[in-house]
C-alpha cells in the first residue's frame, strides 16, 4: 500500500540538504519504489513530503543510503517523521508522456 511520509527537521539548512542530495544521488539512482519527493524550508528548517510504494521501501532507503548521507553532511538531531497510508492521489499538473 502506498504511503506518504512527512518529515520535519528543525535546523537543517539548504546547504546541508543539497550536500545530502549530492551524496545520496537519489535523482541519479532513484530509490526502489520511491514515487514522489518534494522538499521545502520554513523558518524552522527542512520539510519533506515523499510518496513511497510502502513504508518498508522508505525504511530500506533510510537504512541503506540516507542515514550515511545525513551523517556525512553533519546534520544533527532527529527529524519528526510521520507515515500514513495514501487515501487518494491527484496530480493535475502531471501528464504522462
Amino acid at each position: 500500500m502506498a504511503v506518504v511520509m512527512n518529515l520535519e527537521w528543525d535546523g537543517v539548512t539548504r546547504e546541508q540538504y543539497e550536500a545530502v542530495r549530492k551524496s545520496v544521488d537519489w535523482e541519479g539512482k532513484p530509490p526502489t519504489n520511491a514515487l514522489f519527493h518534494v522538499a521545502s524550508f520554513s523558518d524552522m528548517g527542512l520539510r519533506v513530503t515523499d510518496l513511497w510504494q510502502s513504508a518498508e521501501d522508505f525504511q530500506a532507503f533510510l537504512e541503506k543510503r540516507l542515514t550515511a548521507g545525513v551523517k556525512e553532511a553533519g546534520i544533527q538531531g532527529e527529524p519528526r517523521v510521520q507515515i500514513y497510508p495514501v487515501h487518494n492521489l491527484f496530480t493535475p499538473g502531471f501528464r504522462a508522456l
